[in-house]
């Protein structure tokens, strides 16, 4: 049971374009979340709203003494998601912002999500049925959402529910490698290393001040744009809103101390490249790629091994979520922890749309997993090494 602390609290509704003069204060409450989230800082959200969703927007809970920023719910209204007029208010995930969770103030954790909720129900303008995608399943803003709407009487239906590896090591780190991949795949992969050090010994780097990260991440785009993403026209490097969002992102976040770039380097030539994005105690490995002229020693693997030593002994990251699919098969078999998430649909209002709008995202899911299918076979006759690649 959430502690029954209740604040008086205000609320508005603003597009996220109008509040880079709140950044400050948004920041600040980045600070104080109940559960972090890089993803909504931001140094990353503003950058990526123009790219990616220039209608998004905002409710932002504020109340406490002193009147400060509580909470900060990212949105957008989403009015034909299942091809007829049928609105919900969506909480803003996107393909390179794979966590739904608000920020919200842990000290003030019950009043910003009824702050939250009442604004919803209030506000003519918004739609009473919410999509909440990327929702930690055991983590406390879920677990104020659940008990709130409980106590109003509100209604939730859990979609795509899955478990995505993640780094999080118990008090004793040391050996972490050895025990999450036994004797015999540890040598495999020394053996991997071995080859890659055979044409020029591989270095690994991890650039973390600003200026070195703007270069680091030019090697990722270029690695990233010469392998199978760029055949497939997907390559952040080929969409110029895209790349430059992610350029002023992750340089933003280095000048906080929030990005590093980690390479594996032959003298001056980039093999692999991935990027860590960090807010609070917790981490994100945000992307990767690698060389696929070398693909045959794995130096994505290989990037992610010494990525992973680098994040076990960094005292000030209590674990890594790993931004991947479920059932990657890379990651899955190097991190051997997981983290639940779900997509929780919510209906404000008794009675209403709440079961044909089940139905729908029951449907519409139903046809993405068939196409995703459909693709996956179509790739799959067509060879191409995807060693270390998300």
């Amino acid at each position: 049971m959430l502690a029954p602390r209740e604040i008086a609290v205000s609320t508005e509704w603003r597009p996220l374009a109008d509040l880079a003069g709140l950044a400050a204060e948004w920041h600040a409450l980045a600070q104080r979340a109940a559960e972090p989230n890089v993803f909504y800082e931001p140094a990353f959200a503003l950058a990526a709203a123009p790219a990616l969703a220039p209608d998004a927007g905002a409710v932002l809970v504020r109340g406490g003494e002193p009147h400060r920023l509580i909470g900060l719910f990212p949105c957008r209204i989403e009015t034909r998601r299942y091809g007829l007029r049928l609105p919900l208010l969506t909480g803003w995930t996107h393909p390179y912002g794979p966590l739904g969770t608000p920020l919200v103030e842990r000290d003030a954790l019950r009043s910003a999500v009824a702050g939250f909720l009442d604004h919803v129900t209030d506000d003519p303008w918004l739609p009473k049925l919410l999509l909440l995608p990327y929702q930690v399943e055991d983590g406390p803003v879920s677990a104020a959402f659940a008990e709130t709407i409980a106590q109003r009487g509100g209604r939730t239906a859990t979609f795509g529910r899955h478990r995505r590896a993640l780094l999080a090591p118990a008090t004793e780190r040391a050996g972490y490698l050895d025990a999450a991949l036994g004797g015999k795949k540890r040598k495999e992969l020394r053996r991997q290393r071995r080859r890659l050090d055979e044409t020029g010994a591989v270095a690994f780097t991890l650039a973390r001040e600003a200026a070195d990260v703007a270069g680091a991440l030019d090697d990722f785009f270029a690695l990233e744009a010469q392998g199978w993403k760029g055949r497939a026209g997907t390559a952040a490097a080929q969409d110029t809103a895209v790349r430059q969002f992610m350029e002023v992102a992750v340089t933003g976040l280095a000048a906080q101390g929030q990005a590093s770039v980690a390479r594996l380097m032959r003298g001056d030539h980039a093999i692999a490249a991935g990027v860590l994005l960090t807010s609070g105690r917790g981490a994100w490995f945000w992307k990767v790629a690698h060389d696929e002229y070398v693909a045959r020693a794995s130096p994505g693997v290989q990037l992610t091994l010494d990525l992973t030593e680098a994040v076990v002994n960094d005292g000030a990251i209590d674990w890594c979520d790993s931004c991947a699919a479920a059932g990657h098969a890379m990651i899955d078999s190097i991190w051997r922890e997981r983290r639940t998430l779900a997509d929780h649909l919510i209906a404000l209002e008794p009675g209403g749309n709440f079961a044909l709008a089940c139905r729908f995202e029951s449907l519409r899911r139903g046809a993405i997993n068939l196409g995703r299918r459909a693709r996956e076979a179509f790739r799959s006759l067509v060879p191409r090494a995807r060693c270390g690649t998300k």
